[in-house]
């Protein structure tokens, strides 16, 4: 088979298993949304490496939700130097900084983003969180982090930090794609299926809200006519405390 079509068809099996493994912990996930923007509080999103990017797909997006923080430690993306992303994303301690920094506060809501969910940062975060009194939303691969040991001193893994745990249900090591005479798999399935699951969850959040009369804050489109008004208005109310607007 092609292995394009193969590819599109182990994505449309995966929004399947999605669709009816994970529907009620998707539910649960919009109800804490939904109560978190209901009582003025915050949600942030993080990941490190690729997981980043998932971070960002929530943010200033066209008909997304306004109140969104990503946090975006430029030393655990990949822009600036893949290489040490990968080593410092295992680091323990950084946490204390990235929770001071970005203004999480108690009756916030965090989603922590790792495939793996093994490596350091995610997991101190993730803790300090609980600790701190954030919801905490984990978005991983069981199959993947139940694969191997933590990285952590703890020996736990991230998902064991969760109030709330979204699997996105791909495979160890995440590149899905069998290719002959080749030794490792190609393509990896984590940022599509994850991309779909966050914005399952914040299409069933905006529903909630307004199903209860909250007028949820939602971005437009910048690209139509009266966007930009919209969406200047929205970045005004919240310049300086969202540090990415």
């Amino acid at each position: 088979m092609n292995k394009a079509v193969e590819y599109i068809e182990n994505i449309q099996n995966i929004i399947e298993s999605i669709k009816t493994q994970q529907a009620d912990n998707i539910e649960k996930c919009a109800e804490a949304f939904a109560k978190t923007l209901s009582s003025s509080h915050r949600i942030h999103l993080f990941g490190t490496g690729h997981s980043h990017m998932l971070a960002e797909e929530l943010f200033y997006r066209a008909g997304g939700l306004v109140n969104i923080n990503p946090i975006l430690e430029e030393g655990l993306m990949l822009h600036s130097s893949a290489w040490q992303s990968t080593k410092m994303e295992r680091l323990e301690g950084y946490a204390d900084i990235i929770y001071d920094f970005y203004g999480l506060k108690a009756g916030d809501l965090i989603v922590i983003i790792s495939n793996s969910g093994r490596n350091g940062v995610c997991i101190d975060l993730a803790k300090l969180c609980r600790e701190k009194g954030l919801t905490v939303v984990v978005l991983t691969n069981m199959k993947h982090t139940m694969s191997g040991a933590s990285r952590h001193s703890s020996d736990k893994r991230l998902y064991e930090f969760g109030d709330i745990v979204l699997d996105n249900m791909g495979c160890v090591g995440d590149a899905s794609m069998e290719i002959e005479s080749l030794s490792r798999k190609v393509a990896p399935t984590s940022t599509v299926a994850g991309a779909m699951i966050l914005n399952a969850v914040e299409a069933r959040t905006v529903q909630l809200l307004a199903g209860e009369g909250t007028m949820p804050e939602v971005f437009s489109s910048s690209n139509v006519d009266g966007g930009d008004e919209i969406n200047d208005a929205y970045c005004k109310k919240y310049v300086g405390e969202i540090r990415a607007l």
